[in-house]
């Protein structure tokens, strides 16, 4: 998806700041205005966000609708809903982070489910950054008990696993 994005909009980087902002928060244009579900979200929070004056992202919005291909794009974005990350140690939740070698090798997030699914410890959410729009990718998984430790050194036996924080 951000290799298409990126180049409908090469050659012009501030709109290009203003499409991250937008797919990495989950936020969708459709007739003429920037959405988070159905909760119009203001274009000078936008510029703000991007580091670009509130125009330039009225013109992203305006060419993202003239484009076939980006209109279907951001049209159909939503947001994902709530990270439990952030809070997850006052909810008593256990939570890994993992760092993989390589955020495109599949099978890490199944492999780490299932050592944890050995264990009868149930995942209440997997967050997975995107490759394209993070410069270090994670794996988190939110389950519902504080990670033992003897699961730890299985976890990073699992392939593509570089590296492990427990919390």
């Amino acid at each position: 998806m951000w290799d298409k994005v990126a180049k409908c909009l090469e050659g012009y980087p501030e709109r290009l700041a203003v499409a991250r902002i937008l797919i990495k928060n989950g936020l969708s244009v459709r007739n003429g205005r920037i959405y988070c579900g159905e909760i119009v979200i203001p274009t000078v929070r936008i510029s703000r966000a991007a580091g670009v004056d509130r125009r330039t992202v009225m013109q992203t919005v305006k060419m993202i609708e003239d484009d076939p291909e980006l209109s279907t794009i951001f049209r159909g974005i939503r947001p994902a809903g709530t990270s439990l990350r952030e809070i997850a140690r006052y909810l008593d939740l256990g939570v890994i982070e993992i760092t993989p070698v390589d955020a495109r090798m599949p099978g890490i997030l199944a492999c780490s489910a299932m050592l944890l699914a050995e264990k009868n410890i149930s995942i209440r959410q997997a967050i997975v950054d995107d490759p394209e729009l993070t410069p270090e990718p994670k794996l988190t998984l939110i389950a519902e008990k504080k990670i033992p430790g003897e699961l730890i050194p299985e976890l990073l036996k699992v392939k593509g696993v570089s590296k492990l924080s427990v919390y």
